[in-house]
This record gives C-alpha cells, structure tokens and sequence, in this order.
C-alpha cells in the first residue's frame, strides 16, 4: 500500500459514517480511527513492521573533524567585482571527483567550458552533478572533498572569459 492509497482510505473514512478500519499486512498494519460527527478528527495510526536488516558498511564521520577556515581569495577589490560565484543548490555532501578513485573534475587553474561538470553532491543517495554556468577559469575551490554542505554555499570562485 502506497502512500496515495493511505490518503485515499483517510478521506473516505472521513467522509462515511465507518468509525474504523483496520488493514494488517505482512509487512505493515494500519489503523484508521475518524468520528463520524467531524472530517478534521481522523487520526491515522500507521504502524510499520521493519524490513529485514541487510547489513551495509556504514560511514561513520570523525567525531573530530579538524577545523579548518576556508583561505581567503587573494584578488584585489578591483579584480573581483568580475568573479563569479558557484553556489551550491542543494543541501549535502560535495565530491570533487566522480568515485575515489577518479581524478578530481576540476583543480584550481584549471579552464572550463559552460556545462561542464565540476563537482557531485550526495543527497539523499543520489549524486547530483553540478555544471558550470560560465566558461572560464577556476580561481578557488572552497568546500574539502567530502565535506556536508548547505543550500546556497559558494564552492567555486570562476573568473570568467
């Protein structure tokens, strides 16, 4: 049972004088309760039975990670009103390479074109590339390999062609 068959049980209970329905499967068990008298008091109880545990190998993060302040660019004012800034748009974790034993897809100095791949990042187990909206030349990386990052984060510093 998916979770738009959940919500069409919830209304038509809501909507019928039916005081309760109980549906028990193998892998779950769902208990509606709604009053007759109101459609805002149905209280869904859904109780699910946990899968089976396959075990994975877990990452567990350094419970010390090192502080480290990102060095600051080393352009003067008047050069770097012509930067340009990529930003993270997701929330995760940054990669700049495709798999560990990759190389990186971008390096400091490097020249890039527009659309071209500069770093993944893990959300949700998903690695979502991200390209670059310029062609030019990178000046500053500014995120660690591997790091979490949050919505809107700069993590490349472009000097465009």
């Amino acid at each position: 049972m998916n979770f738009k068959q959940i919500q069409q049980l919830i209304k038509f209970v809501s909507k019928t004088d039916v005081n309760e329905v109980t549906i028990e499967n193998k892998d779950f068990k769902i208990n509606i309760k709604g009053r007759s008298f109101s459609n805002e008091n149905v209280q869904p109880v859904i109780q699910t039975l946990p899968p089976p545990q396959i075990q994975s190998p877990v990452v567990v993060p350094d419970p010390n990670p090192p502080v480290q302040t990102p060095p600051q660019p080393t352009v003067t004012d008047s050069d770097s009103s012509n930067l340009i800034t990529i930003k993270s748009p997701i929330i995760g974790t940054f990669y700049r390479k495709p798999s560990p034993d990759k190389d990186n897809f971008v390096n400091i100095g490097d020249e890039i074109s527009e659309g071209q791949t500069l770093c993944v990042i893990e959300a949700m187990k998903l690695f979502n590339e991200i390209e670059s909206d310029v062609s030019g030349k990178i000046v500053k990386i500014l995120v660690e390999d591997a790091s979490p990052v949050e919505f809107d984060q700069p993590l490349f510093v472009i000097e465009p062609n």
